[in-house]
């Protein structure tokens, strides 16, 4: 299984602690929950509330899925009305927009973490770089 942006998400699980009594965060995955709780406790994931999108059409309605199937990293926002009724206010759509030359999409970078330290260094984000799944430093 792969997972776009492993490295946001091992970040906002340190977070859902302190933001959970005002929002609840949710990580939807196309995979079976079992493979996707495991890929979990392989991460080291301990407060991520995981659900999957593998019997509905979650994923493609909210973006996070094109037409032939293909899964694209998409974070989106949903608030529940005072009557209930649940409304979609926000998503980062930045990946379909058109980027600059030389410029890397941004798409969820403005909430992670790991970007927000490398454009506060005097080279700013790193040209090529991929996320992995594991570094030298940081054993899964």
């Amino acid at each position: 299984m792969s997972f776009v942006h492993t490295a946001l998400l091992d970040q906002l699980d340190g977070a859902v602690p302190h933001v959970e009594q005002k929002v609840n965060f949710v990580v939807v995955a196309k995979s079976p929950i079992e493979t996707v709780a495991a890929f979990a406790r392989d991460r080291g994931w301990r407060y991520l509330r995981l659900l999957s999108a593998t019997d509905n059409t979650f994923k493609r309605d909210y973006h996070g899925e094109d037409a032939d199937g293909s899964q694209m990293p998409n974070l989106s926002v949903f608030h529940r009305e005072s009557k209930g009724e649940i409304r979609h206010t926000w998503s980062s759509e930045l990946l379909y927009a058109p980027t600059e030359p030389g410029q890397d999409p941004r798409q969820v970078g403005t909430l992670e973490p790991l970007w927000n330290l490398f454009d506060l260094t005097p080279e700013g984000r790193p040209q090529k770089w991929d996320e992995q799944m594991q570094y030298p430093c940081c054993p899964s």
